[in-house]
């Protein structure tokens, strides 16, 4: 036999063999940004069992592999799935079920909402989440007059959009036994002359939902899938939810368990005596999808309602200056019980000077625990002196890049100049710590993390605003703000093991983009074509 016979032979021979290498999925013609190391942008992908077999140039994958499913990716970009590392799903199935007044246009506009839900729904209690009195042209918080006048006999409390104030009308009041002498530690009730205006900050929120009955189990799980579809939607495959209840914590772990809430789950538990009870007898709870082993402790309010504790006084109300709402020593309660549990704490910190207190916090207790990847969450406002103190502890900046596009209208008022210096600093924070774990704290903002790579990276809102971006020395690279929402997260989450990047071993759960993302992309244009968690599609537009 001729030699240039015998070549082409053994080279089908040769293809074959390596053709029967087998695999659930195979997907192809794609420019895959595998997040590694590296940054290495592969062609084709082998998954088997949930995992990836193989990433690598198309060739290799498509001679070596066989498999039962392929996907051709038409040349689109691939990228792990979205971690929004915090967002708040139970928080966000509430208002979905609520009066929703997002994007409520005045006090008269908050009304009618009100009225129509009122109307449709027949509720014993009326609960609403989402204005802001900021894009109603006023710097000053509403009172409840018009709405005693219209619900006299019907308790109404109507959340702020950052959840850390609430319009409550005066039934609502009366039943919780709330007045203007009332004393709520870490919370605050406004009054002018001795009356309740119907504002409350904070705890003081806590206490009049302890009067308002919840909406019922199977109400929610039904709002809890709504909320993942539009998650999935955007390529978002895993949520840092930030701080539940026990009662939320067993009913999300149900539908983990039943498969019905397919997305991958960080579950920060209130440090409620239930909930530290339930981790004493538990401990670390790893399960598919589902992990429970950290501690959420809310430190101060927000700065939108000047509840965010500060070190000097607000620059636009001289006597406020902020409420600390969870006091030292419970913080330091939970602090120990984390460090004893080997669970993380994660502390939500707007103010510098809460800032400063938990990072103080952080150090005492982790000095012999070398990787606790213990959080601050938001870290929104620091005082620059305080940044290496995220160096020496380890913490790690959990952020919401669309908090600084929505705060820009007013953050300056808050604040003054010299404290914008340390706000939102984003860039700053990665410089100080080498890491920063993204998400959007939805329902406050949109889940959309599109924007959240608008708003990290151009530093602008969906309307381009501001013009040059707000503070654009703390801006982001488009790397690292995609590191931000893939590996980052999973470290910040223990589950870099699994998660973050795509790379032979992981779980393959990622998600095709409907255009290219780069800096110029339109980013109200971007969704996912194709979500898939653990090899199986979760979601397609097809």
């Amino acid at each position: 036999m001729k030699v240039s016979y015998i070549i082409p032979i053994l080279l089908l021979f040769a293809t074959s063999c390596m053709k029967g290498k087998s695999a659930d999925l195979v997907v192809h013609n794609a420019k895959i940004h595998t997040m590694d190391e590296n940054g290495s942008v592969e062609e084709a992908m082998a998954i088997k069992d949930g995992k990836i077999l193989e990433v690598g140039p198309e060739r290799q994958i498509m001679n070596k592999y066989s498999a039962d499913e392929e996907i051709d990716a038409q040349g689109k970009e691939i990228y792990p799935g979205f971690t929004d590392a915090h967002g708040h799903m139970m928080s966000y199935a509430r208002l979905k079920l609520s009066v929703d007044l997002l994007g409520s246009a005045s006090m008269e506009d908050l009304l009618v909402r009100v009225e129509k839900y009122d109307q449709k729904y027949h509720p014993k209690a009326i609960v609403g989440r989402g204005w802001d009195q900021a894009t109603w042209g006023s710097t000053e918080l509403p009172d409840n007059t018009e709405l005693n006048k219209l619900f006299p006999n019907k308790p109404v409390v109507l959340h702020r959009v950052d959840g850390h104030a609430a319009l409550a009308n005066q039934k609502a009041l009366d039943l919780a036994k709330l007045n203007a002498n009332s004393v709520i530690e870490g919370g605050e009730i406004q009054s002018v002359d001795g009356k309740c205006t119907g504002i409350l900050l904070d705890n003081a929120v806590t206490e009049v939902m302890k009067v308002v009955p919840d909406f019922s189990d199977r109400k929610l799980r039904e709002a809890l899938i709504e909320v993942q579809q539009d998650l999935l939607q955007y390529g978002i495959t895993g949520v840092h939810e930030a701080g539940v209840s026990h009662h939320d914590l067993k009913l999300m772990e149900k539908l983990s368990s039943s498969k019905q809430l397919k997305l991958n789950m960080y579950v920060m538990l209130y440090a409620s005596e239930e909930n530290m009870l339930w981790a004493s007898k538990h401990g670390i709870v790893k399960k598919p999808h589902f992990t429970v082993r950290s501690f959420k402790v809310m430190g101060d309010g927000a700065l939108g309602s000047r509840g965010a504790l500060l070190k000097q006084p607000y620059s636009d109300h001289a006597h406020v200056q902020g409420l600390l709402t969870t006091n030292v020593e419970e913080m330091n309660k939970v602090a120990d019980l984390a460090s004893q549990l080997n669970y993380q704490l994660n502390v939500h910190a707007i103010g510098d000077s809460t800032n400063r207190l938990v990072l103080e916090l952080i150090q005492k207790y982790t000095a012999n625990i070398p990787d606790h990847r213990w959080r601050v969450e938001h870290a929104q406002v620091v005082d620059p002196k305080d940044l290496e103190l995220f160096t020496k502890t380890g913490a790690i900046p959990s952020v919401q890049p669309t908090h600084a596009v929505s705060d820009q209208r007013w953050a300056k008022d808050r604040l003054g100049a010299a404290r914008l210096k340390g706000a939102y600093a984003y860039k700053s924070l990665l410089n100080a710590c080498g890491i920063i774990a993204l998400g959007t704290d939805f329902p406050v903002e949109a889940p959309n993390p599109f924007a959240t790579i608008r708003a990290a990276v151009l530093r602008v809102n969906a309307e381009g605003q501001p013009m040059g971006g707000f503070l654009p020395e703390e801006a982001l690279t488009m790397d690292e703000c995609l590191m931000g929402m893939t590996l980052w997260p999973a470290i910040a989450g223990f589950q870099e093991g699994h998660l973050g990047t795509l790379e032979k071993g992981k779980d393959a759960t990622f998600f095709i983009a409907t255009y290219p993302m780069n800096e110029s992309s339109d980013f109200n244009q971007l969704f996912s074509e194709r979500t898939v968690i653990s090899g199986k599609t979760v979601y397609s537009i097809q």
